[in-house]
């Protein structure tokens, strides 16, 4: 087999990734974001914008990702428009990775997290913070403090064992599409590890670096959104545990 043949063999068989960003008001990081995602193409990056009201549309587009407007508020809401696109491409992706648009995880990293999928076929993949190193002050004490509990309910509950429910994560798109996630808000995270803890998909974690996010964060930068979020967190345990 020639080199050129063999070349075009593994691009053939290289699994299909798309990366979804949900982006309100990050036109000071999305850009950043962008340039630092490894293993697919520009276009295969779906930066879902939340209603933003500033430039983030304009960057995104600029870093030459493709762009879907989702003027209804809330981070679920975002991520459930780039589920809905990336199921009408053709071919279909095999893995999806989820990404926040505020720069605060490494995207360069993203290798880490497909890994286990590409090498150990496990279904659903989280970066894990706590297993990695923190900038001081990159997470709230609300948000230390709501992992801790959520992991250990998930526990509990689930006999599940995680760390963290990093935004950062990576999952077969067969697997995601037949969870039927649901939350339109801040329970989209913890959803999608309960929802996957039910229907017993293989996971790991893997650590992941963290720093301070460019901007104010919606959630824990407030204390409506800390209180909503640790709300929603808690009600998600239990609420999936018996639906």
């Amino acid at each position: 087999m020639s080199s050129k043949t063999k070349k075009l063999v593994e691009e053939v068989n290289k699994p299909k990734i798309v990366v979804i960003i949900p982006a309100m008001n990050e036109e000071h990081s999305i850009g950043k974001v962008i340039d630092d995602i490894p293993l697919t193409d520009k276009s295969a990056i779906l930066v879902c914008n939340n209603a933003s009201t500033d430039r983030t549309v304009e960057v995104a587009k600029a870093a030459g990702a493709t762009v879907l407007d989702e003027p209804r508020a809330g981070y679920g809401w975002a991520c459930l428009k780039g589920m809905e696109y990336a199921n009408k491409m053709v071919p279909k992706p095999d893995i999806i990775v989820f990404i926040d648009g505020d720069y605060s995880d490494y995207p360069q990293e993203m290798s880490l997290v497909v890994a286990p999928i590409l090498t150990n076929d496990i279904d659903l993949v989280i970066g894990s913070r706590a297993l990695g190193k923190k900038e001081k002050g990159s997470m709230t004490f609300p948000q230390r403090f709501g992992n801790w509990l959520a992991t250990r309910l998930m526990k509990l509950f689930y006999g599940v064992r995680y760390t963290d429910l990093g935004p950062f994560r990576a999952i077969k798109f067969e697997k995601l599409m037949a969870l039927g996630m649901s939350d339109k808000t801040y329970g989209w995270t913890i959803e999608m590890q309960l929802r996957a803890a039910r229907s017993n998909y293989s996971y790991t974690e893997v650590p992941v670096n963290y720093k301070k996010r460019i901007g104010k964060s919606k959630v824990s930068g407030t204390i409506k959104g800390t209180i909503l979020a640790g709300y929603k967190i808690i009600m998600a345990v239990f609420k999936y545990r018996w639906v």
